[in-house]
C-alpha cells in the first residue's frame, strides 16, 4: 500500500491526554503504520510528497476494541432466561449438534457486523474456529480467537486443549499479524483439575494469552463457593489458572473486594458485558471500583444471542447508564472514562497496547471514520470543553460509521463492506439456520437439559 494522509474535521487520538485536534490528519505509511499526527495543515507541509484524503463531515477516532463476544446463530432465538438456565435449555443444545460449516458463516456474518460498525479488534470465543480464521483473514478484522474448550466428561461436545492448541500452532500470528489465538475456557466447571494445570502451562510455552468466563451471576459465586469453598477469583488463582502468560476474565460482575484485589496485583484483564449482564438478569458489575484499582477493563457486547447486536457504540452508552442507574450517581462511569475502556483500555486488557487502541505513531493504522453531518452528531463542540466525547458515549450508533480501516487497510467504505459480501452472509445464515435448529430441537427430545453443573 502507499502512504497517505486522512484529514477530518476532529481527529480523537486517545493519547493519554485524550487530545482532540480540529482540522487533524493521521500519516499512514506504506506498511499500515500511524507515522504522525497533527494538523493537517503540519503534515502536508512535513510530508508534501504524501497525497492527502480529506474526509469532511467527519470524526476520527481509533477504532473499537471488542473484548468479549461469541460468534453465533441463535440472534433473537434465545430469549428470556437467567444465565444458567439459559445456557442449558438453548445454548449447550446448539453446540452440542453444530458443525464447521455453520460455525463459520457464523463468524463471517458477525465480523462483517463488527468492522460495519466500527470494531477493528475482537475477542471472539467460538467452536471450529479455522473457520473463524479464514474469516477474520478474509475480511480483515484484527481478531483473538479463543476456542471454546471443555475438558469434563459431561461437556464433551466443546473444543479440547488438544484442538486450542493445533489452532495455536496453524493460525496465531497469521495474517500479517492480525489473528492471535488464546488458550480458551468455556468456564472452570467445564474442566477438571488436570486441564485447568495445562490451560496455564499452554499459555505460558505458546505466549499466549488465557481467557474465560467468571463470576458472571450469583449463582456462579455460590456453586463455585459450594465446590471449593471460596470465590471463582480465589479459585482460579488457586488452581494456576491466573498463572498463564496474560489473562483476561469476562464479566466480573460480582468480585468481592479481595478478588478485585487478585486482579489488580496480578494484572488480570476484565471484559465488561453490561448490555448482555442486563438482558441475563446477571447484574451490574463494579467498574469504577476496579478501574481506580487501575485494573485494565474493556468493553465487550457478548455474543449476538444475548446481546442482540455487536454495536459497541450501543454498549458505550449502556455502560455509562449501568454505572449511573446502579449508583444512583448521575456523574457515574463518565464519558471519558467509557471512551477509554471502548479503546485503548480494552487494547490495555487484551495486551495489545503498544499495537492498537490509540492513534499515536508507531501503532497499527486501526482507524474509524464517523459521519458529524447528523442529528445525534449535531451541535459538535470540540476541544477540551467540548462535547465530542459525550456524543460519542450518548448519541452516535454503529450506523454512523462511515468507514473502517485496519492496519491500513481500508474495509469499510461509505457504509459498506468492501472486504466481504454481506448480502452472501445474510443469505447463507438464513440457509443454515432451520436445520441447525432441527437438530437441536431433536437431540433436546430425545436427551432432555441436562443440568450437569448439579451432578
Amino acid at each position: 500500500m502507499n502512504a497517505q494522509i486522512l484529514h477530518a474535521d476532529h481527529l480523537l487520538t486517545m493519547d493519554a491526554d485524550n487530545t482532540v485536534i480540529a482540522q487533524g490528519a493521521v500519516l499512514i505509511d506504506q506498511n499500515g503504520l500511524i507515522g504522525a499526527t497533527g494538523t493537517a495543515a503540519q503534515l502536508s507541509a512535513q510530508h508534501p510528497g504524501v497525497p492527502v484524503r480529506r474526509l469532511a463531515n467527519r470524526l476520527l477516532m481509533p477504532g473499537l476494541v471488542n473484548t468479549h463476544a461469541h460468534s453465533g446463530l441463535l440472534r433473537g432465538t434465545a430469549e428470556g432466561l437467567p444465565v444458567w438456565e439459559w445456557l442449558q435449555q438453548h445454548i449447550d443444545p446448539m453446540h452440542r449438534v453444530l458443525n464447521a460449516e455453520e460455525a463459520e458463516i457464523a463468524s463471517r456474518l458477525c465480523y462483517a457486523e463488527a468492522l460495519l460498525s466500527g470494531t477493528t479488534t475482537i475477542v471472539d470465543m467460538w467452536r471450529y474456529m479455522d473457520g473463524s480464521a479464514r474469516a477474520a483473514s478474509d475480511l480483515g478484522i484484527r481478531a483473538v480467537l479463543v476456542p471454546y474448550v471443555a475438558e469434563h466428561p459431561d461437556h464433551n461436545y466443546f473444543e479440547t486443549l488438544d484442538t486450542n492448541e493445533a489452532l495455536i500452532e496453524r493460525w496465531h500470528g497469521r495474517a500479517e499479524g492480525r489473528i492471535q489465538v488464546w488458550v480458551g475456557l468455556e468456564h472452570m466447571f467445564y474442566a477438571t483439575p488436570q486441564a485447568w494445570r495445562r490451560c496455564a502451562e499452554m499459555s505460558r510455552r505458546h505466549q499466549v494469552g488465557f481467557h474465560t468466563h467468571s463470576n458472571e451471576s450469583r449463582f456462579d459465586v455460590e456453586e463455585t463457593q459450594r465446590r471449593h469453598g471460596m470465590r471463582p477469583i480465589q479459585a482460579l488463582e488457586e488452581f494456576g489458572l491466573l498463572d498463564a502468560h496474560h489473562v483476561m476474565l469476562a464479566h466480573c460482575v460480582w468480585p468481592s473486594e479481595e478478588e478485585m484485589d487478585i486482579l489488580a496485583a496480578r494484572r488480570i484483564g476484565v471484559a465488561h458485558n453490561p448490555v448482555s449482564n442486563m438482558k441475563l438478569a446477571s447484574g451490574a458489575a463494579p467498574v469504577e471500583a476496579m478501574l481506580a484499582r487501575g485494573i485494565a477493563v474493556g468493553l465487550g457486547t457478548d455474543g449476538e444471542k444475548e446481546n442482540n447486536n455487536l454495536d459497541m457504540f450501543e454498549e458505550m452508552k449502556t455502560a455509562s447508564l449501568l454505572a449511573k442507574l446502579s449508583r444512583l450517581d448521575a456523574a457515574a462511569l463518565d464519558a471519558w472514562s467509557v471512551c477509554r475502556m471502548a479503546t485503548i483500555g480494552g487494547a490495555r486488557a487484551l495486551g495489545l497496547d503498544k499495537t492498537t487502541g490509540s492513534i499515536e505513531a508507531g501503532k497499527s493504522a486501526d482507524l474509524i471514520a464517523l459521519r458529524t453531518d447528523t442529528p445525534r452528531m449535531t451541535p459538535l463542540i470540540g476541544g477540551a470543553d467540548g462535547n465530542l466525547h459525550h456524543n460519542l458515549v450518548h448519541a452516535v450508533q454503529g450506523g454512523d460509521v462511515d468507514m473502517t480501516m485496519v492496519a491500513g487497510r481500508i474495509v469499510v467504505e461509505n457504509g459498506q463492506l468492501l472486504s466481504g459480501d454481506l448480502a452472501h452472509a445474510i443469505a447463507q445464515v438464513n440457509r443454515a439456520v432451520p436445520p441447525l435448529f432441527e437438530r437441536r430441537a431433536e437431540w433436546l427430545r430425545l436427551n432432555g437439559t441436562i443440568d450437569a453443573l448439579h451432578a
